[in-house]
């Protein structure tokens, strides 16, 4: 018997993701959005108390930054992507919870991008995710896509409309396989 391995299925995708031009972010942006909804539909009904608390502290440390005014765009982008990780994990799909992740290391261009350039996109991206939570908390499943799905599709937006490739420095890319 072979185990399932999400890491070893998701090597083509990564190897795809990494081929694409800056122009088709928007496409990778899309599923992630699908993929993403559904992850969040599945936590509402899944997640533990204490998941919910890791997620609120994430939260809160973007809170105290955006109160301070001492929260560099870098820093949000790894609270933002430690948020969607943590509900792609209490998902319950190990393979969904993968996916989600390879897509979001393969979109940081885009979303670094966006909230560098893009005026209050990051308190705008922070509300949501407090709507998100919100609806996480209820344990209401359909409300938590819809949250999501909203959250993400100005991301996509965003992308469809600046099709520009951005210079982020490799050091900020992950290597694949690794």
């Amino acid at each position: 018997m072979t185990k399932l391995d999400s890491g070893s299925l998701l090597r083509p995708l990564e190897f795809w993701a990494r081929l694409q031009e800056a122009t088709q972010s928007a496409e990778l942006l899309a599923v992630r959005r699908v993929l993403e909804t559904e992850s969040a539909g599945l936590a509402a009904v899944r997640l533990t108390d204490d998941e919910l608390a890791e997620l609120e502290g994430i939260l809160a440390d973007i809170d105290v930054g955006l109160t301070t005014g001492n929260l560099a765009p870098e820093a949000f982008i790894d609270a933002d992507a430690a948020f969607h990780r943590r509900i792609a994990v209490a998902s319950g799909n190990a393979a969904l919870a993968a996916l989600i992740d390879s897509l979001m290391t393969r979109t940081l261009r885009g979303r670094l991008w966006r909230a560098i350039t893009e005026r209050d996109s990051v308190g705008e991206a922070h509300a949501e995710h407090r709507a998100i939570l919100a609806a996480l908390r209820t344990r209401d499943a359909e409300r938590a896509r819809i949250r999501m799905a909203a959250h993400l599709l100005g991301v996509e937006v965003f992308a469809a409309e600046h099709p520009v490739a951005v210079d982020v420095p490799s050091t900020m890319e992950p290597e694949l396989g690794g």
